[in-house]
């Protein structure tokens, strides 16, 4: 049964000149859907194996982390793991808020594997959004309206991170306890700003080009979806909050547990200039996140003698928690996404 409700369509009356004939054989209807069938059940067991290597590869990278758990005190690692999985149920509610369409029990499905495509796959959360819309669109749901919804929900949740590192910055720039200078308060709130106004201008760039791209149009469509679901708060808008907010918790508590955490508005934008290398084409951000968060954290007042074992246990624990859950969920739900004949429902 197909994710993606739409509704009947009406099927027009035959003449009865036309009921009379014989039917033609089905051979050739059964072999056009034998193989896009077969297609489906190909590609997302390709995509299964990928996660389950991509974890496997990730085990050797975090053996470091049992050393650094180890002299923590257990309450605060599973005050952690209750953060992170605050956050990923956050990211659960603001999906549904946007794939409104698609089943419930799916749409959960849908976001967790989101979530561990983005924590096991290069590319990050852009390569998360991307492998769920393509699992979004096997459910039946149309290319324009997955890319419109995509697009709404990846620029919203960057909105909440633009409005975070702006926030976080003119905090220093006013005087609170962190760097002040230039480059470490000021030169963050003008990148995040310019942005955030280069992504309201594409609906008015893409509306005088004129007969842009399906990609194109959805993308704009999307960022006018993100802007209007702003301006009608619905309490699932609190997911975008949550989804970034107790990740960063995550973080501090990781921090607090080893010794001493830095100044909020700096441990906001080390961990938020850190993710920046999580774009690079590493399988779980093994290695590569952790040196540039980590890097990033020293700027901002963090110390060295804890920076390191802080930084590897909340990407632990926000490397697991999404990773075990999204795979789970993509368990459960491929064999729903590869039914030989899908059927759409109200």
């Amino acid at each position: 049964m197909s994710a993606f409700a739409s509704k009947p369509s009406r099927v027009a009356r035959r003449p009865r000149s036309d009921r009379a004939r014989p039917a033609p054989s089905a051979a050739p209807a059964e072999h056009a859907v034998a193989r896009p069938v077969i297609g489906r059940r190909l590609a997302t067991a390709a995509l299964l194996i990928a996660l389950a290597v991509s974890v496997l590869l990730s085990v050797p990278g975090l053996q470091p982390v049992v050393r650094a758990i180890g002299a923590i005190n257990p309450l605060w690692v599973a005050l952690a793991i209750g953060l992170e999985l605050a956050s990923c149920l956050s990211f659960v509610i603001v999906f549904r808020l946007f794939f409104d369409r698609v089943r419930a029990r799916d749409a959960r499905a849908l976001a967790w594997t989101s979530m561990a495509s983005g924590a096991l796959l290069p590319g990050g959360g852009v390569g998360g959004y991307a492998i769920g819309g393509w699992l979004v669109h096997l459910t039946g749901a149309p290319t324009r309206w997955i890319v419109r919804r995509s697009s709404g929900l990846f620029f919203l949740t960057s909105g909440v991170n633009s409005a975070a590192v702006i926030g976080a910055g003119l905090l220093l720039v006013a005087g609170v306890a962190g760097p002040h200078d230039f480059a470490r308060s000021v030169l963050p709130v003008l990148l995040a700003g310019a942005a955030t106004v280069v992504v309201i201008a594409v609906p008015w760039l893409a509306g005088r080009r004129g007969g842009s791209s399906v990609w194109l149009e959805g993308v704009a469509v999307g960022i006018r979806d993100a802007e209007r679901a702003g301006r009608h708060p619905s309490w699932r808008l609190a997911g975008a909050l949550g989804y970034l907010g107790f990740d960063i918790a995550v973080l501090w508590v990781a921090f607090t547990a080893v010794g001493h955490a830095p100044p909020i508005p700096g441990l906001i934008l080390g961990y938020s200039i850190g993710y920046l290398a999580n774009s690079l084409p590493v399988p779980g951000g093994v290695g590569v996140l952790d040196a540039g968060m980590a890097g990033a954290l020293l700027l901002y007042g963090a110390s060295p003698v804890h920076v390191v074992a802080a930084v590897l246990v909340y990407h632990a624990v926000a490397f697991w928690i999404p990773s075990l859950g999204g795979l789970l969920a993509y368990a459960w739900l491929r064999p729903r996404l590869t039914a030989p004949e899908p059927v759409s429902t109200p």
